[in-house]
């Protein structure tokens, strides 16, 4: 199966998975991810219009900041940084799984509303330069020009440790992978589910995710924390390597699902 120019394939698979593919409509246009990862924010050469918010990453942070009530810019900003790892591994993925094909996802083509949630926060320009889907070919195209670009700069920005964002990415693929082999067994697809677990498992093995955990079936353990447990009555998430918010003596509170 090709894709199509909408990635109608990506609709029933629900709202996490579904990427739109129209340029941003009025009022303003959005910042895109080139833009969102440039070294300076709001400098991304590319762009000839200055995007709306001037700093995306830094306005997504503060708006996941208030809204869990997180008590430090860094426990926000990894919940963000997980939150857009955790959409571009799902499009990639499911498109990989469902039809064999990636589209071209370049970060100057993706556009960003950090004021959004899924499926409402991105935009593809267009589809273009499909190409087949093994690892390396994803690897390319999440890895190393989203996920790369994205941790240096909430790391450089937020003082977030870079193994622990790596652990954020790789818990976020594992999270695409389990839910696309739930979606695709119900369904009676398990070529599909057989095709993204195979995907995910050898994307975990790639450099940089190598080390961040333990995949077993479709269960991922990570070994490191995104920092969750500090937002105020927060437990722990489904995959933590702790099994209790640090430095509690109480019972396990019920972990995030992730």
């Amino acid at each position: 199966m090709d894709l199509d120019p909408a990635l109608a394939a990506l609709r029933p698979l629900g709202g996490f998975f579904v990427l739109h593919v129209s340029r941003p409509s009025p009022p303003g246009p959005l910042p895109t991810l080139a833009h969102t990862y440039a070294p300076q924010y709001g400098e991304s050469g590319a762009d000839v219009h200055v995007p709306v918010p001037a700093d995306p990453l830094d306005h997504r942070v503060r708006r996941v900041a208030g809204a869990l009530r997180a008590p430090e810019a860094r426990v926000a900003a990894s919940v963000a940084q997980q939150g857009l790892a955790a959409r571009l591994w799902s499009v990639a993925l499911a498109c990989a799984a469902l039809t064999g094909r990636v589209p071209d996802l370049a970060p100057d083509l993706l556009s960003w509303d950090p004021d959004a949630t899924a499926p409402d926060d991105l935009r593809l320009a267009e589809v273009r330069s499909a190409r087949p889907a093994d690892t390396s070919v994803l690897a390319d195209v999440v890895l190393t020009a989203h996920l790369a670009p994205l941790t240096a700069a909430v790391h450089r920005r937020y003082g977030v440790a870079t193994g622990l964002l790596w652990g954020n990415a790789a818990s976020a693929l594992a999270g695409a992978g389990r839910e696309l082999d739930r979606w695709a067994r119900r369904h009676g697809r398990t070529d599909t589910a057989e095709r993204a677990g195979a995907l995910t498992a050898a994307l975990l093995a790639h450099p940089l995710l190598a080390g961040t955990g333990v995949l077993t079936g479709t269960a991922f353990r990570r070994r490191s924390c995104c920092l969750y447990y500090r937002v105020p009555g927060a437990g722990v998430c489904g995959d933590c390597c702790f099994a209790r918010p640090p430095g509690s003596s109480a019972s396990p509170q019920a972990p995030r699902s992730s």
